[in-house]
């Protein structure tokens, strides 16, 4: 049997095609089994939702995965599925999302009778700090971060909008400035009803309405790196201690485009002392 070079083109393309199926795959069935793993461990039902696409690109646009209702039915799916007297581990690895998505998500998590155990292995900002604060116990790195969870309108922090529109007369406040600040007080209103509603069962209600109004009040940029330590010092269930089984997981969602500039040698490669 002979191949001329067409041959080989063509063989060229279909592996080109198939590559990047056959890499998900094989990635889909060691993360199932890492999954697995972790449940065998910990005697729970492991449940993730991992946003790792943050620099995929499509013909040069930017793709962004967040929290959205796709993630929120799912989620309360699993759960809702789960035996009650089953404890639940929720990784989560999200720069956030829709409010909405987020708070049902979080309710869920809530309302499961057995313990719930969220991990945060590198971040879970904005929304996936709201998650967090339904869980029974956050367990975080040295280096893992929580967020603050003020909302945003149209792309501003509302607590920004609301104390732009409060520093002048309202006669030189403009009628589109006056519907965002409007619009701003709404939403920081319900977003800490909602983060009371999920702290109450853990904390004093004076605790949790201190918590909620210094998380969403724009005490600190939206973008803000809430430690372990520092969570911790606020008042929310923090361990510190990831489980390498979980950090193992994470290798297994790589981005889809690799654009890092960082690079380093396995550690039991052979090493000449100097």
């Amino acid at each position: 049997m002979s191949f001329d070079f067409s041959s080989l083109i063509w063989i060229f393309l279909a592996f080109i095609t198939l590559q990047p199926m056959l890499t998900g795959r094989w990635y889909a069935v060691q993360r199932t089994r890492a999954i697995r793993a972790i449940e065998t461990a910990h005697g729970t039902r492991v449940i993730t939702m991992i946003h790792r696409q943050e620099k995929r690109s499509l013909f040069g646009f930017a793709m962004f995965r967040q929290i959205d209702l796709e993630d929120a039915q799912a989620i309360i799916g699993a759960i809702k599925e789960t035996p009650k007297d089953i404890p639940i581990d929720l990784v989560l690895h999200t720069p956030g999302g829709l409010v909405l998505a987020a708070m049902q998500i979080a309710r869920a998590v809530e309302a499961h009778p057995a313990k719930t155990t969220v991990y945060v292995p590198i971040y879970a900002m904005s929304g996936g700090t709201l998650i967090a604060l339904a869980a029974d116990e956050i367990v975080m790195g040295e280096f893992s971060m929580l967020g603050p969870i003020d909302p945003q309108i149209a792309g501003l922090p509302a607590a920004s909008i609301i104390k732009a529109r409060d520093s002048k007369p309202i006669g030189d406040v403009s009628d589109i400035a006056l519907v965002l600040a409007d619009m701003g007080e709404k939403a920081v209103a319900q977003v800490a009803r909602g983060a009371i509603e999920l702290l109450t069962p853990r904390l004093e209600q004076s605790k949790a309405e201190a918590l909620a109004a210094k998380l969403t009040s724009g005490h600190w940029t939206h973008d803000y790196a809430l430690t372990a330590g520092e969570a911790g010092e606020l008042g929310l269930p923090i361990k510190v201690g990831m489980p390498a089984k979980v950090m193992e997981l994470m290798r297994l969602y790589p981005q889809p485009v690799q654009q890092s500039g960082v690079e380093f040698l396995s550690i039991d490669l052979p090493r000449r002392r100097v």
